[in-house]
């Protein structure tokens, strides 16, 4: 027998000890589920029992409250003392089947060698002394992520801990039995990954815990910087490492953060859905996950009708030829950038000394305070005060001015006549009201003209308050009527200073339209936002700590200063593919320039990610010659299919061919297939041409769940998602013929995992002729 089948059983034999240590934990916490379960069943049944209720005078009340508290918290405890246990024993069911995937022997200076087994979370034996497996986040875990056998270190709370690493071993373990055993160097082993990568593709993403590459590991394990910027190649394990790190934040802070005070923007629902397993999997609650776009329809989908950033992109690559197309190109590229930002600032203040734009305040259809008498009341107010602080004592003003209209209103006729329309039931709630607030002298309410006078102001206070709402909301302040007058009139903008674009009166007019039908672009959300901030005040969330962008390349200047606003003790870690930035007003923006500005230096850091594990080889080596500075991407080595490039004679053929394609891949076990078009309506032509013969799905904006399959989809939804085989459906130059399509063409090419194939009508488009 050889030393390596000796070895082999030795761990084996390892992984047996460990599960039957798993499954007799298991088998504990299970009875002590059971038994505190009973108790909570026991006292929510038994609650009102236990309590001594009495509130006949103070000390009764007093020992009621005091009663209910102590139920209270021993229900609480319980209910603590169960989530705990369903926690440890979910985590038991990974060990069981997967106690661990890695190992290192290390040995510090005059200390005794340590056998260090590394899984997805920690397990001690019974008497917690000795450690069967480290949680993969472990401080001392990450020896086995940054060192090759020989000296080593890691870092502590306790300081620098140095020794040698004598061996590090990795396995694959399914079920409990061993499928693969091998040591290896400084990275984690080329074989463990190709097995791993030449898996096929699922619905969602998984944990990566035990393939994190050393420079994905100076990713997750960053805490010293404020803004950590990942600058990643397409299938680099962005996504994958922000999601680890959000694991590690979790394990390492555990005590003062929680999953709710972590925040990640994700480009859109479908993505969300793809990455929600990947926390779970490792122990943890998911952080709280959103679009960019949602939020703005939060703070704006009341005042407009928003465009989303699909929209844009759907005209952006469809609208040619449609007149004022340069012009909104030109807008999109401006107002994303940061001298749009402080021309905003420069207009806001002079807004400050000339006077703010008001809306009267209306009551019954009538005029009730007039615009132009707030305008002079807020000229009165000390201009070296700051605008928010100003509006906020117009508001005080407009509220007591509100009451004294509203007593003015109390004898008119409408009042009476609305008196006289109270059924039974409001006049008893009318009568209970004024009795509780103890308007009357006698438990009585017979006297005509106090009842009528008590009921006029109680209705007069009433149809008042939505006034007074609006005025604490200051829905008075007319935000919309002075963004647009920046943009109707340019002489103003070139007074404040700025040095305007060449299209700027041709997009400042669209941007008035579009208002003036209660619609808003896009790419004007975001300033609208800030300076409606600027004029009444910031919103901010001072609860999250760390804030995480996917596919930060799609973020202009703008939006990423006001996330910052929006966070300002928030960590952020953006990741992204400049190679990937589609949107247009990527074209004229400065990488992610803009943001580091935004931090002192000593506070930020950029890790680039170079090498792409999606790909086969032969799938790198073809993409990464479509982009300038292609060649810095290195490919990992593994083998696979070279990519095909076919012409169609026709609509009819293209389709032919690519079913033909399809049946083939679906023969060969692929589980997710994409077709991917450039826009919605080509995809939507796609499907219909396809779904008699293939059992296909279509995904647009609208779809919240990625499933396995074939699906066909527009390139720029394809974004973060990978697939088995990707086929290109018309790469032809009508298609991808313009230098602005190049970055969209190499997006949809990069989302192929084993196999791409393209396929085109007339010429093919120019990016392939490398």
């Amino acid at each position: 027998m050889s030393i390596t089948e000796q070895e082999w059983k030795k761990e084996q034999k390892r992984v047996d000890l460990v599960r039957r240590e798993v499954k007799k934990r298991t088998e504990q916490l299970q009875a002590q589920v059971g038994t505190v379960k009973a108790d909570i069943v026991e006292i929510r049944k038994n609650f009102w029992d236990d309590v001594k209720v009495n509130f006949e005078n103070a000390i009764e009340a007093a020992e009621t409250v005091a009663s209910m508290r102590q139920q209270s918290e021993v229900l609480g405890e319980r209910e603590r003392l169960h989530r705990h246990a369903q926690k440890e024993m979910k985590s038991l069911y990974r060990l069981e089947q997967t106690p661990y995937f890695g190992r290192i022997d290390f040995v510090e200076p005059g200390e005794p060698l340590q056998q260090i087994y590394l899984g997805t979370a920690s397990f001690l034996d019974e008497n917690d002394e000795h450690f069967y497996v480290y949680d993969w986040r472990a401080p001392v875990s990450s020896l086995y992520y940054d060192y090759s056998p020989g000296p080593a270190e890691y870092e502590t709370p306790g300081g620098t801990v140095e020794g040698t690493m004598e061996l590090k071993r990795q396995f694959i373990i399914r079920d409990g039995e061993i499928e693969s055993l091998f040591d290896t160097g400084v990275t984690i082993g080329d074989e463990l990954l190709q097995q791993v990568l030449g898996r096929h593709s699922d619905a969602q993403m998984k944990s990566i815990v035990a393939t994190i590459q050393k420079e994905q590991n100076r990713i997750i394990r960053n805490v010293r910087n404020r803004l950590l910027v990942v600058q990643g190649a397409a299938g680099s394990g962005k996504t994958s490492a922000a999601l680890q790190r959000i694991a590690y934040l979790l394990y390492r802070d555990r005590a003062w953060l929680s999953a709710e005070q972590i925040v990640l923007f994700s480009p859109n629902d479908m993505f969300n859905s793809y990455v929600a397993t990947v926390l779970p999997e490792l122990g943890e609650e998911n952080m709280q996950q959103a679009t960019f776009q949602e939020y703005l329809e939060r703070r704006l989908g009341r005042v407009f009708d928003l465009e989303d950033p699909f929209l844009q992109m759907e005209y952006v690559l469809t609208a040619m030829n449609e007149p004022g197309y340069a012009a909104r190109i030109a807008g999109i590229q401006y107002k994303a950038s940061v001298p749009f930002m402080r021309l905003l600032e420069q207009y806001a203040n002079r807004l400050g000394q000339e006077g703010l734009i008001f809306k009267g305040l209306k009551f019954r259809g009538e005029p009730l305070l007039s615009a132009a008498r707030m305008r002079e009341q807020f000229a009165t107010y000390d201009p070296g005060m700051s605008i928010p602080n100003r509006l906020r004592l117009l508001s005080e003003w407009l509220l007591s001015e509100l009451n004294e209209l509203a007593l003015a209103q109390t004898d008119q006729d409408w009042v009476e006549e609305e008196i006289e329309l109270l059924d039974n039931e409001e006049y008893l709630q009318a009568y209970q009201k004024l009795r509780r607030q103890k308007r009357f002298r006698e438990n009585t309410f017979d006297d005509f003209d106090r009842e009528r006078k008590m009921l006029g102001e109680m209705l007069v206070q009433k149809r008042f308050k939505p006034l007074r709402n609006g005025i604490k909301r200051l829905k008075y302040v007319d935000v919309p009527a002075m963004y647009r007058q920046l943009f109707a009139d340019p002489k103003r903008a070139v007074s404040l200073g700025a040095e305007l674009p060449a299209m700027f009166a041709e997009f400042a007019e669209q941007t008035v339209e579009k208002m003036l039908q209660g619609e808003l672009f896009y790419e004007d959300a975001t300033p609208y936002l800030y300076l409606k901030e600027l004029l009444e005040g910031v919103e901010m969330n001072t609860q999250v700590r760390h804030v995480f962008v996917d596919e930060a390349q799609d973020y202009s200047p703008f939006q990423f200063a006001f996330l910052k606003r929006l966070f300002p003790h928030a960590k952020m870690t953006v990741l992204g593919d400049l190679n990937q930035a589609i949107y247009a007003h990527a074209e004229k923006a400065d990488g992610f320039g803009p943001l580091a500005a935004l931090y002192p230096a000593e506070e930020s850091e950029l890790i680039v990610l170079k090498q792409s594990y999606r790909s086969t080889r032969q799938i790198v080596d073809f993409t990464r010659k479509m982009m300038p500075g292609g060649e810095e991407i290195v490919p990992f080595n593994r083998e696979g299919e070279e990519p095909t490039i076919t012409r169609a004679e026709n609509t009819a053929d293209l389709i032919a061919k690519i079913i033909d394609r399809i049946r083939n891949l679906q023969a060969d076990q692929h589980r997710t297939l994409a077709v991917i078009c450039k826009t919605a309506e080509e995809s939507r032509a796609a499907y219909e041409r396809l779904k008699d013969a293939l059992d296909v799905k279509l995904i647009s904006k609208e779809t919240v769940h990625f499933e396995p399959g074939l699906v066909v989809i527009p390139a720029y939804l394809a974004k973060g998602v990978e697939f088995d085989a990707v086929i290109l459906y018309n790469a032809s130059q009508d298609q991808y013929g313009r230098e602005s399509e190049r970055r969209l063409f190499y997006t949809a090419c990069t989302r192929a995992m084993h196999e791409l194939h393209l396929y085109y009508l007339g010429e093919q488009s120019p990016f392939l002729e490398s």
